[in-house]
């Protein structure tokens, strides 16, 4: 039975070792927690914003939206993404330096590389629905194409990212049609969903 265990052991050691020279599995849960956080609260400013204004977001295929607001909404999202962004690579870079891993190497760089391909599509797409006007579509593609980015790139970390890319594709998908509920959509994907895969990888890694 010793043995046995030993075996197993070995086997383990042996998985964790191949993991570690094939994956980036420095990513912190707590990046994810972060990220969430900070989507929520970027959303719930720009819900303010929109009952400010009196702006309808629900229930039409047709919102518009004057340059102030827009460029408003933009520069929420770019600030949610930079200060998030922050965040996670502060989690990440402290998780890497108490298991004295490396940040930058081949295995970050796949990571990066698969993961800007479709988020480098995904940003186009939503210029080109901006610059046509279809803003109720902005919200879905941005979940399908993270979806996307995170599929992708998942098999170069935790296998548990490519269920978070699942969950934000279907969503995404769902959402696009229906156009009135992508504001709520983007704050349950980017948000909500972003909160539960951090805790999750936090306890199942990190504890």
């Amino acid at each position: 039975m010793n043995q046995q265990q030993e075996q197993l052991a070995t086997l383990h050691e042996i998985r964790n070792i191949m993991d570690r020279s094939s994956r980036f599995i420095s990513l912190s849960g707590l990046s994810g927690i972060s990220a969430g956080a900070t989507a929520l609260a970027g959303a719930a400013v720009v819900q303010w914003y929109l009952g400010e204004y009196q702006i309808s977001y629900r229930g039409s295929s047709e919102l518009t939206l004057n340059q102030n607001a827009l460029l408003f909404l933009l520069a929420v999202a770019l600030g949610v993404l930079v200060v998030a962004l922050g965040l996670a690579s502060f989690f990440t870079i402290r998780r890497a330096r108490r298991n004295n891993q490396r940040i930058w190497d081949s295995k970050s760089q796949r990571l990066l590389v698969n993961l800007a391909i479709p988020l480098a599509a995904g940003g186009v797409f939503c210029a080109v629905l901006l610059y046509h006007s279809i803003l109720y579509l902005v919200a879905p593609a941005m979940l399908v194409f993270y979806g996307l980015a995170l599929i992708n790139g998942s098999k170069y970390t935790f296998s548990d990212i490519r269920n978070l890319g699942i969950c934000e594709l279907v969503l995404g998908l769902v959402s696009s049609f229906f156009v009135g509920y992508g504001l709520l959509a983007w704050t349950i994907g980017f948000g909500v969903l972003h909160m539960v895969y951090g805790a999750l990888v936090y306890f199942k890694y990190e504890r």
